[in-house]
């Protein structure tokens, strides 16, 4: 089979287009013939051999895949072959098959395409998860999407709205962006970009700060959040992509009863009694029209550099799919 990897750490120059041995499945795994990956921030952490866990030498990128089971391991009861599925896996989708174990391989309704599902088990998940089980929002609540025009960000607006959110602030880096946020339900569109966008989030909740507050970018962004916050508001953590470190003193969380709390999906995955609901009430937003994916655009495989390339630099929006088949 044909796959993506890289022997080294470094910029997208390190993927390289191999061929290289089919995995066979065994136990509880299933093998998938993908038909598109997603592409995340995460891959490109990866990459750089700077991701939240260590990445081993040499490295298949990609964890959201969708395609159709060909062949099962000896012990699988629940998945058979023929199965169109959906399945987050720890690495190996820029390739042609790649094996997920049972549990996660998530059968699709017949109304998802693949490009829709693909867009859902990372960006999707985090995105209800970050609000929800983490974020504790609750209806009335006033949120704060950063990157709002971004594969999790894009769905946060939506999902904040469809719980109830009573104001859903967001913020982007051009007025494209700007405005694409605001098509997907945004109250208050801000320019992160501009000195003091920080003061205006708070002119805009009437001084009073925003319950829950998206953030990956760490660094200024982070810092500048936490002021953000109105008094028991949240600060869900949920990646760095400018890969500063984080600074901050815990004690100006409790004058206001504030919090700062972590996001990693992979814990999520481990129980099935948070990942089935949530993965099905997403299908079910999407197959309602409720819930609308931006897919900002489908690449070739062979493209996954200049993909990475591309979102290195900010330029992209929406959900980056690797089209394999």
């Amino acid at each position: 089979m044909k796959a993506i990897h890289f022997e080294e750490y470094g910029g997208p120059e390190v993927l390289k287009l191999t061929e290289m041995e089919r995995p066979v499945p065994k136990g509880h795994e299933v093998l998938i013939e993908i038909d598109c990956v997603g592409v995340n921030y995460a891959d490109t952490a990866r990459r750089e051999g700077q991701y939240v866990v260590p990445t081993p030498l040499p490295f298949i990128p990609g964890a959201e895949v969708a395609g159709v089971v060909v062949e099962v391991g000896g012990k699988v009861t629940k998945i058979k072959p023929g199965t169109r599925v959906v399945s987050l896996i720890e690495s190996g989708g820029y390739s042609e098959y790649a094996l997920s174990d049972e549990f996660s391989a998530i059968p699709l309704p017949d109304a998802i395409q693949f490009h829709e599902a693909v867009a859902l088990p990372l960006q999707g998940l985090s995105a209800y998860h970050i609000l929800k089980t983490m974020g504790r929002m609750q209806q009335g609540e006033t949120v704060l999407v950063h990157a709002a025009a971004g594969g999790v960000g894009s769905i946060a607006v939506q999902l904040a709205k469809i719980f109830g959110a009573g104001k859903v602030i967001a913020t982007a880096s051009t007025v494209e962006k700007l405005e694409l946020a605001k098509e997907m339900g945004a109250d208050e569109l801000i320019d992160y970009t501009q000195e003091g966008w920080e003061m205006k989030v708070r002119e805009v909740t009437g001084g009073k700060g925003v319950d829950v507050a998206l953030e990956m970018a760490g660094g200024d962004i982070f810092n500048k959040t936490l002021k953000c916050l109105a008094p028991f508001g949240r600060l869900v953590v949920f990646g760095n992509a400018s890969r500063k470190p984080y600074t901050m003193n815990p004690q100006q969380l409790m004058r206001r009863n504030q919090s700062v709390v972590g996001f990693f999906l992979p814990q999520i995955m481990k129980h099935p009694d948070l990942l089935l609901p949530s993965i099905q009430a997403l299908f079910a937003y999407v197959a309602s029209g409720e819930l609308k994916l931006t897919i900002g655009g489908i690449y070739p495989i062979e493209k996954a550099a200049a993909v990475h390339e591309e979102m290195n630099a900010r330029q992209t929006k929406g959900k980056l799919i690797l089209q394999v088949k």
